[in-house]
């Protein structure tokens, strides 16, 4: 297991700010991804490492995700003959 920080976050101007240590590898003007969750965390990487991010997740779902289907989508069966999008006169 990684080693846990303690950080206060501190007013910036018009918001607020949580200062990072400098060996989580971060610099200054890094774009950073971060994203809530319902419990009250968050996730956050850089921008650069979004795919790196997403490939990780791979076989990360429970064997039963998903074993009932999707739920509440429902889809008409389409006509793959006829264009979907239709053009403006």
């Amino acid at each position: 297991m990684s080693e846990e920080f303690v950080a206060k976050v501190f007013k910036s101007g018009n918001s607020v700010a949580l200062r990072l240590p400098k060996g989580w590898g971060f610099a200054e003007g890094d774009e950073v991804v971060v994203v809530p969750h319902e419990d009250g965390t968050f996730s956050f990487w850089k921008q650069e490492d979004a795919l790196q991010v997403l490939l990780s997740l791979y076989g990360s779902m429970s064997p039963g995700f998903m074993k009932d289907g999707r739920g509440d989508i429902e889809q008409d069966d389409r006509d793959w003959d006829k264009p979907s999008v239709s053009t403006a006169a």
